[in-house]
């Protein structure tokens, strides 16, 4: 069973049950709301090794020790093991010269959100949950309808007007219940009555103010910080990501903590949070306690991140470690996704790009340095949201000229790309 003894307010510090279905911290509401955190057995903390990796193999369940659920009882479809991939190409257009990516596009539904859905879908088989459920733009519910397949789970998405349209066919695809809800703020209502009525197991936020996910799943991105330690014997610098609600800086934070504990580094890399709004930024600049809306001024083509509040675990997560925010709008978005893919050989999707921009932005502002070792993490595939990417593409013409003609135009376009590509890198 769950390795779990309790869940403590990240906030306040109120322990509740391992099992404990609520959203947040029950004393902690309103304004102040939580969300929770995974607590283990003492013990079984300081047994945990970090040691050679040799021998493992290599996926997300090597570090089962540090997870809620043991290997024997996982659903799994081979996440985790995510390639650590130097980017020297885009890192001179940006100008650093230790740029890397953590690239979780690599895992089964092509984003990070497996590391999520695998533990708490393990978890929610081992509670005897009914039914797996997710209120999603995407992502969470591509990935939750796929470990509820495996786990031979009934699964529901319910998503909104306006999500990308790959990712709800990947949803469509593998089996789960969609409904797309014209209203997104009817979501967590919808969700909230299932839990209460009919004992649904919920991976993501279902109430307001937004607290977070499952703090079950979360312990999951623990994992992104481990193997990023497995590759580079260190922990980076900064570590810079695109945010929403924080699940994932929260777990990705706690994960270089554990590492920091197992005295294994010795500091722990300051926070890049790429955001649409600006929630964040504002909450870091007035130093307030708490996470208010921000102004929506524009819709975000990454619709995975689209929200105009985060929560308070991504505002401690980034004063905990010295992290800043960074607002990033559609302006360029497009274009850093292709210069990434054109560059690097990465197409990512269009929120996975936003950290590019952000950690060009401090580098401009030399608050990133030159030599400093930089980790972007690139959330998942841009296969995922082409139909928020491609707008402008003008339709491909159909050709009948001569097989010489053609290749004399193909050549012209080549020499003309190699002429940009070279001036954009001596910049």
């Amino acid at each position: 069973m769950s390795k779990v003894v309790s869940l403590q307010c990240l906030r306040c510090g109120t322990h509740c049950p391992a099992d404990y279905r609520g959203t947040g911290c029950a004393k902690c509401t309103g304004e102040l709301s939580s969300n929770l955190r995974a607590q283990y057995d003492p013990e079984q903390v300081r047994a945990w090794s970090f040691g050679s990796s040799a021998g493992r193999v290599r996926s997300l369940w090597q570090f089962a020790d540090m997870l809620p659920v043991d290997a024997g009882d996982a659903v799994s479809l081979g996440e985790g093991g995510t390639p650590l991939l130097a980017a020297g190409n885009i890192g001179k257009q940006l100008g650093l010269d230790n740029l890397y990516v953590k690239d979780e596009t690599r895992n089964p539904t092509q984003s990070y959100k497996d590391r999520v859905s695998t533990v708490a879908v393990s978890y929610a088989r081992q509670l005897g949950a009914p039914v797996v459920a997710t209120a999603s733009s995407g992502n969470a519910g591509a990935s939750l309808a796929a470990y509820a397949a495996r786990a031979g789970m009934p699964c529901v998405v319910v998503s909104m007007k306006g999500a990308a349209g790959p990712i709800l066919t990947q949803i469509r695809k593998l089996g789960a219940h969609l409904v797309v809800m014209d209203d997104k703020l009817q979501r967590w209502p919808l969700l909230a009555a299932a839990v209460e009525r009919h004992n649904w197991f919920v991976t993501s936020p279902y109430s307001a103010p937004v607290v977070g996910s499952t703090p079950i799943g979360i312990e999951g991105y623990k994992t992104i910080a481990y193997e990023i330690f497995q590759d580079l014997g260190r922990a980076p610098d900064w570590m810079a990501m695109p945010v929403c609600y924080g699940d994932a800086l929260s777990g990705i934070y706690q994960g270089f903590v554990d590492l920091k504990q197992a005295g294994v580094i010795r500091t722990i890399p300051r926070f890049v949070a790429a955001e649409a709004h600006g929630s964040l930024t504002q909450a870091l600049d007035s130093g307030a306690d708490t996470v208010a809306a921000a102004a929506v001024k524009f819709n975000s083509l990454a619709a995975s991140v689209g929200a105009a509040q985060s929560a308070f675990q991504a505002l401690q997560s980034l004063r905990n470690s010295n992290g800043v925010a960074v607002p990033v709008n559609n302006d360029g978005l497009v274009g850093m996704q292709e210069s990434v893919a054109a560059q690097e050989g990465l197409f990512l999707e269009l929120a996975s790009v936003m950290p590019f921009i952000a950690v060009r932005q401090l580098r401009e502002a030399n608050i990133i340095g030159k030599n400093d070792l930089v980790v972007c993490l690139a959330t998942a595939s841009g296969l995922k949201d082409t139909d928020k990417s491609t707008a402008d593409f003008d339709e491909l013409p159909i050709t009948a000229l001569p097989v010489d003609d053609v290749l004399e135009d193909v050549v012209a376009v080549l020499n003309h790309q190699r002429s940009s590509v070279t001036a954009a890198r001596l910049k």
